[in-house]
């Protein structure tokens, strides 16, 4: 039962991914890096975190109202 239980939530947390990637592949502006992060190294993940913490530091950081809350990871 416990198999059966795993199977599908591992199939569910699959079909998320995917549905998840075409929502990054069909977003105008969206980066076609972030497709597929869940195969990555340790590694790679803590570089796309990092990009991404400092975007978000950034935001909040904001004190100017003209500012817009959007961005992308690239300098």
């Amino acid at each position: 039962m416990v198999f059966l239980i795993q199977n599908t939530q591992n199939r569910d947390t699959e079909a998320i991914q995917i549905k998840l990637d075409e929502l990054i592949r069909s977003t105008k502006g969206a980066h076609n890096a972030l497709l597929d992060l869940e195969e990555l190294e340790e590694e790679s993940l803590d570089g796309f975190r990092g990009k991404y913490q400092a975007l978000a530091e950034d935001a909040r950081n904001a004190q100017d109202g003209d500012t817009k809350d959007t961005g992308s990871p690239e300098p």
